[in-house]
């Protein structure tokens, strides 16, 4: 079986086990002929509505801290049950969603010395960005950038993501990029 059938069997598994929902695979089984999954990951679970693809719950790690089998298990119960911005899921949602799950590389700080310099390092479409500044922090996934673009657009909603105001790049806040390997059902 395929890192992908495994890693999207893994996550709707546990998520049909929390609804009470049928789903007939043995996740205990999967872990153990894959010995990949032992390994240490970083993970995000992110569901869409099926249809017009609207979000539906996104949740990950960001930095490698446990298995990737228990990160993936961990957020894609959070994704579904414990994302703030939505309900949790229900049994009648089960079926009308669609599971990704994207692998993240190490994350790279990128030294830079404007905001230009920043724009001429940052791949649209390929980097996942996590911006730092204070106590504030947010990251947006490679496939954000298909839903915002540029780059002005792409960091003004980060900023905000983070709690600071739109212009925040001005601050010189910490960037560092990261890439996925993303599977979708």
């Amino acid at each position: 079986m395929q890192k992908k059938d495994v890693l999207l069997k893994i996550a709707r598994a546990v998520i049909a086990k929390e609804l009470g929902v049928e789903y007939s695979v043995d996740i205990q089984k999967l872990r153990e002929e894959n010995s990949w999954l032992d390994d240490k990951g970083a993970v995000f679970v992110t569901l869409h509505r099926k249809g017009d693809h609207s979000l539906r719950g996104c949740i990950g790690s960001i930095i490698a801290h446990r298995s990737l089998y228990e990160d993936l298990i961990h957020n894609a119960k959070s994704s579904a049950f414990s994302d703030p911005r939505f309900p949790p899921l229900s049994k009648d949602e089960f079926d009308d969603i669609e599971i990704e799950v994207s692998l993240l590389s190490e994350p790279k700080k990128v030294n830079y010395t404007s905001i230009d310099d920043l724009k001429n390092q940052i791949h649209i479409n390929q980097d996942g960005v996590i911006l730092k500044l204070g106590n504030y922090q947010a990251t947006f996934l490679p496939q954000v950038w298909q839903e915002l673009p540029s780059f002005e657009l792409f960091f003004s909603h980060l900023c905000q993501k983070a709690g600071l105001s739109v212009d925040c790049l001005m601050y010189k806040p910490e960037i560092y990029t990261y890439r996925v390997q993303e599977y979708s059902e």
